[in-house]
């Protein structure tokens, strides 16, 4: 990243801060809230240009323009998906990015610390300072390279993700992807996944799998606590293979993946890593935040300190 530009960035009315706002994020909550972020933005005198975009492509151009017309601060109105459009396109350029929850799993917020509560997760941002964190970069078997922030996996997962944000978009929270989970695994087969660990003496993993995920933050999903110990800011991934459960395993951790976004079994394998590559056995697509990506094999690689996000000043409580 060019320059260490610590202080929150300045905006005026000459250079105002810039809110993409995804319109399907979250079902529509994302269109729903617009109306009153406005207002929340205008009550605290504080300068915005709002733009709608419909797809990644489109968000990426319009980020990429406001950067080049000097624009500091880019906030996302959406899920994790949205900011990992934003993401993408401002990465290596000095500027701040802000996400202000409004998708169907905001894993990223969550780890943040933002507040679930729209209004207060706001105030939050403006009176939070800026964050390095990580970014892990997947490059799939058809030469796709893409940066993601939370995280990512093939198996079930990347199946379940389909009716996540198709038929089950509706669906809050980790409700959401727990419906859309078991909807999957109605005819979903396990495949054998392996995992590569070059340059470190990490043993390789591998194993007959529902899925394997690689993480950057605990949860994804909308809080499904895949990878408990993961840090957005440490310099590492999180490799995390979730082995078969037979129906009666599947019933058996479903209490507390409801109740409390847990995944309490044995039947799991966790390591943390640099880089990771991952094998499988048959033809299958990989996720990142929510959205596929490309085919296997895939390599992932932690980018240390790859953009600034607003976060809550550490110590000072917000309201959840």
């Amino acid at each position: 990243m060019a320059g260490k530009v610590t202080e929150f960035p300045s905006v005026s009315r000459a250079s105002p801060a810039v809110v993409f706002v995804n319109p399907a994020a979250g079902g529509g909550r994302a269109i729903a809230y617009l109306a009153r972020l406005r207002e929340l933005l205008a009550a605290r005198s504080f300068p915005a240009e709002f733009m709608v975009t419909g797809t990644s492509e489109e968000l990426a151009v319009r980020a990429r323009e406001a950067i080049a017309s000097g624009r500091r601060l880019l906030l996302s109105l959406g899920g994790d998906g949205t900011f990992q459009g934003l993401a993408n396109a401002a990465f290596g350029f000095d500027v701040v990015l802000g996400v202000l929850p409004a998708g169907g799993g905001n894993d990223l917020a969550h780890a943040l610390g933002l507040p679930r509560n729209m209004e207060a997760a706001v105030e939050a941002v403006l009176d939070g300072q800026p964050k390095c964190v990580d970014l892990l970069r997947a490059r799939t078997a058809d030469g796709t390279e893409r940066l993601y922030a939370g995280g990512g996996g093939v198996g079930l997962d990347a199946e379940a993700m389909r009716y996540a944000s198709g038929a089950y978009r509706r669906i809050p929270g980790r409700f959401r992807y727990i419906a859309a989970a078991l909807r999957s695994l109605w005819g979903f087969t396990p495949l054998e996944v392996r995992a590569e660990f070059a340059g470190s003496d990490l043993p390789s993993l591998q194993a007959k799998a529902l899925l394997a995920g690689v993480l950057n933050t605990p949860t994804y999903g909308g809080g499904l606590k895949l990878a408990p110990q993961a840090q957005f800011d440490d310099g590492w991934l999180d490799v995390v293979i979730v082995e078969n459960l037979n129906a009666w395993e599947v019933l058996g951790v479903l209490p507390a993946l409801v109740k409390s976004g847990e995944l309490r079994t044995r039947r799991v394998q966790r390591c943390r890593a640099r880089r990771v590559r991952l094998t499988t056995s048959r033809p299958c697509m990989f996720h990142g935040d929510g959205e596929i990506l490309g085919p296997t094999p895939v390599e992932i690689e932690v980018v240390p300190r790859a953009v600034r996000i607003l976060a809550p000043v550490a110590g000072r409580i917000v309201a959840r």
